[in-house]
């Protein structure tokens, strides 16, 4: 008997500690991310949008490329700061799209494939996004109904991107 209960006290602290775990990276969303990182941001696929429990939260689609110096910057040091952490995790849903994927992407019923532009090829999607201004690092913001408000280009600072963020 003291050994059941032992048991499922146990089962009950893990349990509770698993839901802390992922309301600490960015929430219930019905799907699972695809990158936590140390800093505790959780990262989702763009096809995943669709299918995912947003709330009243935004999103962030950070389009990156594997050869974006900026981007990579972005990533160590704007995505680290414990400011920037907290505040997308309260208010958005991040995403990480790289732009010159070249396997299909499938966002809002439609299918977006890789055409041969640019330095390495694009995505479809990604053109559509960035409004055909194809600048890494870019960050667009969509509603949460999955509107384009609007996508900012360049490296930010986490001061920078603390401040475009608040004013969405």
């Amino acid at each position: 008997m003291i050994r059941t209960t032992i048991n499922c006290f146990f089962l009950l602290v893990g349990f509770l500690f698993c839901s802390a775990c992922n309301n600490s990276t960015g929430g219930n969303t019905g799907v699972e991310a695809y990158e936590v990182t140390e800093a505790g941001l959780s990262w989702y696929k763009i096809e995943d949008l669709d299918k995912m429990n947003i709330g009243d939260k935004k999103v962030l689609v950070d389009m990156y490329t594997s050869w974006c110096g900026w981007c990579k910057v972005m990533d160590k040091k704007t995505f680290t700061d414990p400011e920037v952490v907290n505040y997308l995790n309260e208010n958005f849903v991040l995403v990480k799209f790289n732009a010159e994927r070249r396997d299909p992407v499938s966002f809002q019923g439609e299918t977006y494939e890789w055409i041969n532009a640019g330095r390495k090829g694009v995505n479809k999607l990604a053109m559509k996004m960035m409004n055909g201004r194809m600048a890494y690092p870019t960050i667009v913001y969509l509603d949460s109904n999955l509107e384009q408000i609007t996508a900012s280009p360049g490296y930010k600072k986490p001061d920078q991107l603390l401040q475009e963020l608040r004013v969405l």
